[in-house]
């Protein structure tokens, strides 16, 4: 049917607004496409370049070198060693690596259980995570790698840094030493250093290395590489290095360290000298020891096992983290407790005649026939048990306790060192809250004597041997600058105790090394300048029974090893003008003048002289043996101080 001219014209109207609709829809389309491209290209510029850039440009964090440690005198006690070792990437070896590490062990020694511990930790991580195939290698072993790179794909020697202990176990618990970072690290920590994730790097453990970890780290570098769509390294854009962790430079003096762990021998022992007016740590020792050395580079179990299972404990570290009944080094704490109280002077004299009876038990003098008439420095002189049994219940245990932690016992001294004991300076309170029990008459004498309850470190004692000497509130210090700043020398305060008590204890040590009854005159010091005042101490760890002591008390040598009394001994010199403190434990030695006190002398003596000691200084008598003994060391022979770097 023809349509009419009407009709037409409707028709080619409607089909005019369709296409009008129909271009203004593709005109608004194109026109909003080309804004966005507009906005993309020059408002987002910058965002969207980012953006491409963060797919294709990775940032690798550089680790930092560790920060030196270094003794008073500037010798590395804790450096960082040249470490050559050799990864693998998986990725880059075409994914199947066995055949790889079997050529690498012609190279390098590689068992068949390390190719399979190996290729279970490929298993593990992602095919471009660089797994350490072997570390430590030598020279040639590292050039005979590089040599034969194109037939080892995927292998890249490397050369980094590692950290190292010269000194070995002369430091060991003090040092500590570095580790692996573990979950249990990260967990410890609120914010973590990203450098902390990165495979293989090491943080401080324990000891200085633990506690001044944040010192000592430094901060990270970075570089930026380019990657491909698998994650591999295609260049390197740039490279910026970290900053070493600071230089720390301690107290202590690594000829005396290394002269007193040789001096205590295979003994169980710890020794601490003390500058009595700085109360700088010049020596820090504990016996027998370990060679950090071996935890860096991975300690094999039979090892690590032998440390453990020996029982003079050498992973544990005496000077501060062991705590042992201070015996009759106690006797100056209780003698200036009464004095201060006004219950006795110098001249107060007790009678001993070899016990105390008190409520039907019998509290026994070292003497079994007793001392006779003794007054306060005699008291110290012959270590009468029964004159501090005596005092004891007159002065009361709570002054005791005071005059305890005036003289630094019974509290935590703040060292970078690991489980620094608080120790026990009891009292009444003490037991209660302790053992929920009413202090005792009984409690106080064996107190009196350093027994019972009290317990002490050798650091403590050292502390409390300074602070007699010289009268002042000394405190221990451990770190003597860090990069080049040293640290200020606080003013201490006097001791809140009269000058006239101090007197009496300090006679009291005197005539303990210089009378001829004192207790420790074979060890004296004979040089009149270097002359020395101390107290011996001998700790029970068994029971006396009635029954023994009615045969005769079995002697120390008599009985098994683990049996025996401790020998203790703290002692000062120059008596006039007091310079060091030292305290020294042998634990389960016997008697402290006999097994303590010669090799605190020996040690004191080393410090006064500044090298070995000279033979003239010891009674005529122990000079054969003196001389014996160092003829059979090998002492360090400190090179030339290194200067540590500073940022002052």
């Amino acid at each position: 049917m023809k349509k009419s001219q009407r009709e037409i014209m409707d028709s080619s109207r409607q089909i005019t607004r369709r296409g009008l609709l129909l271009a203004g829809i593709q005109i608004g389309t194109v026109t909003t496409l080309a804004l966005k491209m507009r906005s993309m290209q020059l408002d987002h510029a910058e965002e969207y370049r980012m953006l491409a850039d963060g797919n294709s440009i990775k940032i690798r964090l550089l680790p930092p070198s560790r920060g030196l440690i270094l003794d008073r005198t500037g010798i590395i006690i804790a450096g960082n060693e040249q470490n050559y070792r050799v990864t693998l990437t998986r990725e880059e070896a075409g994914g199947d690596v066995e055949p790889v590490l079997r050529r690498l062990s012609q190279l390098i020694p590689m068992t068949e259980a390390r190719i399979a511990e190996l290729m279970e930790e490929f298993g593990r991580r992602s095919a471009i995570t660089p797994i350490v195939l072997a570390d430590r290698l030598s020279w040639e072993q590292f050039s005979a790698i590089a040599v034969n790179a194109p037939s080892l794909p995927g292998v890249t020697p490397e050369s980094a840094l590692s950290r190292a202990y010269p000194r070995a176990g002369d430091f060991a618990h003090v040092m500590g030493y570095v580790g692996p970072v573990s979950d249990y690290d990260l967990s410890r920590i609120e914010d973590p250093d990203p450098v902390l994730r990165l495979p293989d790097f090491q943080l401080g453990k324990i000891g200085v290395e633990g506690r001044m970890e944040e010192v000592l780290r430094g901060k990270a570098g970075a570089r930026r590489v380019e990657v491909n769509s698998q994650g591999r390294e295609m260049r390197q854009l740039s490279r910026q290095e970290g900053e070493q962790g600071a230089t720390l430079q301690l107290t202590v003096d690594a000829a005396l360290q290394n002269y007193a762990a040789q001096r205590m021998g295979e003994e169980s022992a710890a020794a601490v000298v003390m500058d009595c007016q700085t109360g700088e740590l010049i020596s820090i020792c504990s016996s027998p020891s370990f060679d950090p050395n071996k935890f860096v580079r991975g300690i094999s179990s039979p090892e690590y096992r032998a440390l453990m299972d020996h029982d003079h404990r050498p992973l544990a570290d005496k000077t501060v983290q062991g705590v042992y009944p201070p015996g009759s080094t106690f006797k100056m704490v209780t003698l200036m407790a009464g004095l201060e109280a006004g219950v006795i002077n110098a001249g107060t004299r007790y009678y001993c005649p070899g016990h105390t009876e008190l409520g039907g038990r019998r509290f026994h003098c070292w003497r079994r026939g007793g001392h006779g008439m003794v007054d306060a420095i005699k008291s110290l002189e012959e270590s009468c048990d029964v004159y501090y049994y005596e005092l004891a219940q007159r002065v009361g245990i709570d002054r005791i306790a005071i005059m305890a932690r005036k003289l630094g016992l019974g509290v935590r001294h703040d060292l970078p060192m690991s489980a620094v004991a608080v120790g026990i300076a009891p009292d009444r309170e003490w037991k209660m809250a302790r053992h929920g029990q009413n202090w005792q008459v009984g409690d106080s004498l064996n107190a009196s004597i350093g027994q019972g309850f009290v317990l002490a470190s050798p650091l403590q004692l050292a502390v409390m041997t300074a602070r007699i000497a010289s009268g002042r509130e000394v405190r221990p210090q451990l770190v003597r600058s860090i990069d080049g700043v040293r640290q200020a020398v606080p003013d201490y305060p006097a001791l809140d105790i009269s000058e006239a008590s101090l007197r009496v204890a300090r006679l009291g040590m005197d005539a303990v090394m210089n009378s001829a009854r004192g207790t420790a005159r074979s060890s004296r010091i004979t040089r009149e300048d270097w002359r020395m005042a101390g107290k011996t101490g001998t700790s029970q760890v068994r029971n006396i029974t009635a029954a023994e002591r009615a045969r005769g008390v079995i002697s120390n040598d008599q009985l098994p090893w683990a049996r025996r009394d401790h020998a203790l001994f703290v002692a000062y010199a120059p008596y006039e003008a007091p310079k060091y403190a030292i305290s020294l434990v042998v634990e389960h030695g016997g008697g402290g003048s006999t097994a303590a006190a010669p090799i605190a002398r020996d040690i004191l003596l080393f410090a006064l002289n500044g090298g070995l000691p000279p033979l003239d200084a010891v009674p005529s008598e122990a000079r054969a043996g003196l001389e014996a003994r160092h003829e059979a060391m090998q002492l360090f022979q400190p090179e030339a101080p290194r200067p540590g770097r500073s940022r002052a």
